[in-house]
Parts: C-alpha cells; sequence; structure tokens
C-alpha cells in the first residue's frame, strides 16, 4: 500500500535491527535440541559427566544470548511500532483537515474516528508482531525443517507430509476470514456512530424520556457487531486446532517411527528427543504463521481503510497566490450555480448573481431550504460552486489558497460551536496572539462581557464540553466575539442571532454598525427584524433570488418578502 511507503523508509532501519535479533534469538532456541541430543546420545550414554556439564553449560551461555536478544529485541519492536501508530495516526488527522467538505462527506464521521482510532491500531499491533514473534515463526519453522533434516532423514519424512498439509490450511484461512474482518470492522463503524449521535443529543434523549428507544437501537448495533466478531472468532478457531491437530499428529508418527528405528538400533535415543523438540518448534510456529495471518487479515482490512482517506483526492486546486487588490471586503456572484452531488445533483442555489460591496451590511432571508447557509458555504471556499463565478477583493476564489481567504473571513456558524476550556480561550480561537483588551472589547460589541463578569471566574470561567454551562444565546455571544476579535475584512452571521432576546439583539446590531464600517457583513436571518436595517438585503427562493434590495424596495416589488413581513409582523403591505 502506497502510503505505507514513508514509514518503511523511515523505520527499516531500526526495524531492520529488530529483526537481527530476533535472529540471534531463534538460532538460539535451535541450538537447544541439537545440543541436548549430544548430552543424552555422549554424555548420559557414556556416563561422562565432564561432557555432560560442558555442554549443559554451553546451553546455559546459549540461553542468556537468546534470553539477551529477546530483551533488546521487545525494546526496538515497542519504540519503532510506537512511533509508527503516532505518526500515522497524526498524519491521517493532518489529511482528514486538508479535505474539502465535499471529501469529507463521502465518509462517515464515525467512520473516520474508527479509522482513526481502531485502524491504526491493528496496524500498529501487525507492525509489533512484525519484530516480535511473526519474523520468529518462520525462521524457527525453516530452521527447525533443516535441523531435523540434519539430524534424520528417514524422520523428515512425517515433515514433508505435514508442512504442506498446514499450508494449505492456512492459505484457505486467508481467503475465506478477510471478507469477515471487513464486516467486523464496519459493524464497530455502526457503535461509533450510534454513540456519537446519542451523545450529541442526549438532552432531546433525556427531555422526550427515550431511553428505551435509544437503547434498543444500541443493543441492535452491539449485537450486530458481537454476531460479526464471533462469526470471524469462530472461523480462527476452527483454523487454529486443525493445524494443531495435524502437527500433533506428525510428532505422533515421529514418535512411533523413532521408537520402532531405536528398538532396531537405527537411531539414538537422543535424536528421536531432539527431533520431537524440534516438531515441537515447527508445531509453536505454525501455530504463530496462522496467528500472523490472522492478525495480518485484520491489518489488511484495516490498512486498506485507512489508505481510502490517504487516497481521496482534494479536488480544490488553486494557484499559489495572495490576494493583493484594494477592493478589501468586496464579494462577487456571477451567474452561480450549486449541487452538493455536483452537476449531476439537483441545484440547491441556481443562477445567482450579486455583489457586496466593502463596508456594506447584506441580509439574507429566505424559508427553509431556501439555500442560504449554502450561499455563504461557497465564499469561504467550504464547498466549490458548480458552475459560476465568485470573486473576494475581485479575484477568482478558485484561484486562491482557501487558508488564505479563510484568513478574510469569520464566520459565526448556525450551530454554535465551543470548546472545552476557558471563556479566554474560546474567544481566543478567534485570534490566537489576542490581547486581554481585544478579547474583552469583542465581548463589549457581541454583549456578552457583562455575563461574563458576572460569573465568578470572569473570563477565566471554564466551559464543560460544547458550552453545556451556558445558555443558547450566552454561546451564541461568545461565538459572535470569536468572530470580532479576529478583525476580518469579511463578517459572516449564519443565523447566529436567533437565540437573543429583541433587546440584546438591537444593542449587538447597534456596535455591529460601528465595528463593521470597515467590513463587509453578511446577515442571514429568519427574522425579517434582524435584516430590515441592512444596506442590502438579499430575497432566497428555492435557491433563486426573489428579490435584492433595501426594505422598503423589496415591500414594494417583491411578493415573496411581503409574504415573510406579513406573517411575522402580522401587517398588511400597503
Amino acid at each position: 500500500m502506497k502510503f505505507l511507503n514513508k514509514y518503511k523508509r523511515k523505520y527499516w532501519l531500526p526495524f531492520c535491527i529488530a529483526v537481527l535479533f530476533l535472529t540471534f534469538e531463534a538460532v538460539c532456541d535451535l541450538l537447544q535440541p541439537t545440543i541436548m541430543s549430544k548430552i543424552v546420545d555422549i554424555g548420559v550414554a557414556n556416563r561422562d559427566l565432564n561432557y555432560v556439564f560442558k555442554y549443559g553449560g554451553l546451553m546455559l551461555i546459549i540461553t542468556v544470548i537468546g534470553a539477551l536478544a529477546a530483551s533488546t529485541r521487545n525494546i526496538l519492536s515497542s519504540i519503532v511500532s510506537q512511533n509508527f501508530g503516532s505518526e500515522l495516526r497524526s498524519d491521517l488527522f493532518r489529511k482528514i483537515q486538508t479535505l474539502s467538505f465535499k471529501s469529507i462527506d463521502k465518509f462517515d464521521r464515525a467512520s473516520l474516528v474508527t479509522r482513526l482510532t481502531n485502524d491504526v491500531t491493528q496496524v500498529q499491533v501487525f507492525v509489533n508482531g512484525l519484530m516480535r514473534i511473526f519474523v520468529k515463526a518462520p525462521l524457527l519453522c525453516v530452521g527447525g525443517l533443516i535441523m531435523a533434516t540434519k539430524l534424520n532423514i528417514h524422520l523428515a519424512v512425517v515433515l514433508a507430509v505435514v508442512v504442506p498439509i498446514v499450508a494449505i490450511i492456512i492459505i484457505i484461512n486467508m481467503k475465506v476470514s478477510f471478507p469477515f474482518f471487513i464486516k467486523v470492522q464496519k459493524a464497530l463503524d455502526k457503535i461509533n456512530g450510534m454513540m456519537r449521535e446519542y451523545l450529541s443529543g442526549v438532552r432531546v434523549v433525556k427531555a422526550f424520556n427515550r431511553f428505551d428507544f435509544e437503547e434498543n437501537k444500541f443493543n441492535q448495533a452491539n449485537e450486530e457487531f458481537q454476531e460479526k466478531s464471533t462469526s470471524a472468532i469462530r472461523l480462527m478457531a476452527v483454523f487454529s486446532p486443525v493445524i494443531m491437530l495435524v502437527v500433533n499428529l506428525g510428532i505422533i508418527a515421529v514418535l512411533w517411527i523413532g521408537g520402532i528405528r531405536v528398538e532396531h538400533g537405527q537411531l539414538q535415543p537422543g535424536t528421536v528427543i531432539a527431533f520431537t523438540n524440534y516438531m515441537t518448534q515447527i508445531l509453536f510456529s505454525l501455530m504463530m504463521i496462522s496467528m500472523v495471518f490472522n492478525m495480518f487479515i485484520r491489518a489488511k482490512a484495516s490498512a486498506g481503510r485507512i489508505e481510502e482517506v490517504f487516497e481521496e483526492e482534494n479536488d480544490m486546486t488553486w494557484i499559489e497566490k495572495n490576494l493583493k487588490t484594494s477592493k478589501k471586503g468586496q464579494i462577487e456572484f456571477e451567474n452561480v450555480s450549486f449541487s452538493y452531488n455536483g452537476a449531476a445533483g439537483d441545484p440547491v442555489l441556481k443562477s445567482l448573481t450579486f455583489t457586496c460591496l466593502p463596508g456594506e451590511t447584506v441580509g439574507i432571508i429566505g424559508s427553509t431550504g431556501s439555500g442560504k447557509s449554502s450561499l455563504v458555504n461557497l465564499i469561504p471556499r467550504f464547498y466549490d460552486a458548480t458552475a459560476g463565478t465568485i470573486k473576494v477583493g475581485g479575484e477568482d476564489i478558485k484561484q486562491i489558497d482557501p487558508k488564505y481567504i479563510r484568513d478574510k473571513i469569520a464566520i459565526v456558524p448556525q450551530n454554535t460551536t465551543l470548546f472545552s476550556g476557558t471563556v479566554n480561550e474560546n474567544i481566543r480561537w478567534g485570534k490566537e496572539d489576542a490581547t486581554k483588551e481585544e478579547i474583552k472589547r469583542a465581548a463589549q460589541m457581541s454583549q456578552a462581557h457583562d455575563f461574563i463578569m458576572e460569573s465568578l471566574e470572569g473570563y477565566e470561567s471554564r466551559l464543560g464540553q460544547g458550552g453545556v454551562n451556558f445558555s443558547g444565546g450566552q454561546k451564541q455571544r461568545l461565538s459572535i466575539a470569536r468572530a470580532l476579535v479576529k478583525k476580518p475584512e469579511i463578517l459572516i452571521l449564519d443565523d447566529s442571532t436567533s437565540a437573543l432576546d429583541m433587546v440584546t439583539e438591537s444593542k449587538l446590531k447597534d456596535s455591529l454598525k460601528k465595528y463593521a464600517s470597515s467590513l463587509t457583513c453578511l446577515l442571514i436571518a429568519q427574522r425579517i427584524t434582524s435584516i430590515m436595517d441592512a444596506d442590502k438585503i438579499i430575497v432566497l427562493d428555492d435557491g433563486n433570488i426573489a428579490g435584492m434590495g433595501t426594505h422598503e424596495q423589496l415591500l414594494n416589488t417583491c411578493k415573496v418578502y411581503q409574504e415573510i413581513y406579513q406573517s411575522q409582523m402580522g401587517k398588511e403591505v400597503r
């Protein structure tokens, strides 16, 4: 897999050193039975105590060398695998951050969490195993076969029968098991998705007392995961005993044939003991090889899912240049259409053309689903327009690095998002090096300063996860302060005053008028009172511009705006 090439180049040297020590360990294990056979056939048979002590001491020295090699290999393998796993996880997270919203939307959010955690862990465990037992197993197997054949060619016939049978079983195991582990990972995705959905909506669940419903949903996903995991493990449980049975039958054959040949004086007892030990080592190695392939199957399934993310190409391209223009904050839409599914999908926005001038406050209003949020998502290039051109500062945004555009824009999204930490830290998200005075000024403009100071710790007050210890209106004002402290050229407020009372909203609008005199402000709202005094109002209806102008102009010329006015204000248009 291509994404692994980077890590191969970086970690091949410590990996090879670990394998070298592993080889020393395997050689030490392979020498033991042969030395033991000499002790039995020569030292014990001739009652030569010196010979026994001499070769017994040699076995002890070899055992110590093997133990030291094993300890060194364990340390190296742990360091390499942990560093590899950490770097892979960081690279995967970084890759996800670089993807456009369109690319991210191709993956389920819970699946991305699973890939970042469980899938990376599966690959990391496999790499660790490669440097511990996975390489040792074939070394012991091949070495055992060679040493056993050198001891006695006649007994080696048993190995010539046993090894091919075990190899066939392992190959069948690989082919049959792989689809099962793919299903296991997908079932795990589903569990993560259920938990993510429950935790994000736990207040609604409690409000409607839907615990039983949610519990049943989770149990279904959990039982599906259990079923898939059990099927995969059951399959593995069938193959492992079969391999053990075949090898143990081989050991029985060795003891039977060896016993007959010892009885006829054709073989010495020590040789049979050594051969049996080699058969045991071969049994262990074949079992390890079987486990290797089982873990390889899981790691391969996980690596394939990781590679899908790495291979996802960001469809956004640009020329490496910055905005160098006097038209700071100017936004131009020229015949812009947009669909979330590309040119083949149903358009959400249809041939929009308008201009927002620097220092202008533009209100955007329309019914639910009319395309208001989709429109403002195109300006910072969260998505690319399907057709037409969008210009910021007189430059086509498709020709500019999105990072540069977003540095000039501050957005307060429709769904307020705050982070665990202090009030200071949350406001400073907008500008990392913001001073205390800048933070205080932004909070005052967003009408957040008073309620912040009323709390015991003021700006050092801590927010719970998602800001659960603040009201909806307070969270919106903190989000607005976070945007204002950035001092952007373009400010986008996506229905971000919906939880504010009329008095607070009025004060906020007065502050924005003073603050926003030099920047372009796009104000999306459901309430007509929020945008009535805007310099320009754009009325959207089913992705089209139904009207554009001031409040008074639209009351006279735009039927859609008139209907919104009448439904909200309870007054007839004259």
